[in-house]
């Protein structure tokens, strides 16, 4: 399992850290490919990733977290049935919709009144949440309607010296996270 302890040196992390608060996007592994995302309380940097996906502007995008703490600045408090269910499934490469305290309508989605958020079953996007302290956004790494990218060296092919990668591998999984709906419990993907 690769540290990225090992790979951000302090001074690394610091100028990802202002790469990020000058709305710069990162290209980051998940358990099924790399994730692209920004900081998701930046518009901005939104409107970036966007039109570098060629992204439809209504889709929603997934916030991933180090843990369910980490992304509540985000969401409404859930009930404690729908927390203590979220406490027994992540980490896990499961996204649930929870409501949420209204971010900005490119990050849930137009008309959508919940946000889709994941505590990564990947320990490096995890880690990285953390050494970064803030939740990022995580949408896979290609251009809209494109096969993920899996590697390093597929995301630099494909977006040049647009997004700060972080190396690593990804967590092997053949499909990209389950979606579920955490009122219903209803499956969308």
């Amino acid at each position: 399992m690769m540290k990225y302890s090992r790979i951000l040196s302090a001074s690394a992390l610091k100028r990802l850290n202002a790469h990020l608060k000058r709305g710069g996007l990162i290209a980051y592994p998940t358990e099924s490919c790399y994730g692209i995302g920004c900081l998701p309380q930046y518009p901005s940097a939104l409107k970036k990733l966007i039109r570098l996906k060629k992204r439809p502007q209504n889709k929603g995008m997934i916030v991933i977290g180090s843990n369910l703490q980490q992304l509540l600045p985000l969401l409404e408090r859930p009930s404690e049935k729908v927390a203590a269910m979220l406490d027994n499934e992540w980490p896990a490469p499961t996204t649930f919709l929870l409501p949420c305290r209204k971010p900005p309508v490119l990050l849930r989605g137009k008309g959508r009144k919940k946000l889709a958020v994941r505590v990564p079953a990947h320990h490096p996007a995890r880690q990285l949440c953390t050494m970064l302290s803030t939740p990022l956004v995580s949408t896979s790494c290609n251009r809209s309607g494109g096969r993920p990218c899996k590697s390093e060296r597929e995301v630099r092919r494909q977006f040049g010296r647009k997004v700060w990668v972080v190396g690593g591998r990804t967590g092997g999984l053949k499909s990209p996270s389950r979606i579920v709906d955490a009122d219903t419990g209803k499956r969308l993907r």
